[in-house]
């Protein structure tokens, strides 16, 4: 189960590596406007510098993930990780885009119900 579980947190991490990367580097190119329905080149340009401070604080998720992964401190994986299940759950409701919950949520409430599994019944 332990190999699973750190399999599955390192996902989330990685996968909040990648948010980063579309939000601060790619949110005005094709990909990052395909990956978030940004209609024009004009409101990419508008909005870069809000999405960078989002893939900023995606990147501060996912090191507290590959921290805890370093010290093998699952009372951090389980902070980060349920930080990760708060901010999709927000961002489905705040923009109205169910895609959000499905993307983001769903690795991190499969690591959250790993992690509480591993803590209290293992």
């Amino acid at each position: 189960m332990k190999t699973v579980l750190l399999i599955l947190i390192a996902l989330v991490a990685i996968e909040h590596v990648y948010i980063l990367y579309i939000e601060m580097f790619l949110w005005t190119k094709p990909k990052g406007m395909k990956t978030f329905g940004l209609k024009s080149k004009e409101f990419a340009e508008e909005t870069k510098t809000l999405a960078a401070n989002q893939g900023l604080y995606n990147g501060f998720l996912a090191a507290g993930l590959f921290w805890s992964l370093y010290t093998g401190d699952l009372s951090v994986s389980l902070f980060f990780i349920i930080c990760v299940c708060v901010a999709a759950l927000y961002g489905a409701y705040s923009t109205k885009n169910n895609r959000i919950l499905v993307v983001q949520g769903t690795p991190a409430f499969i690591a959250l119900i790993a992690l509480l599994v591993d803590r209290f019944f293992m």
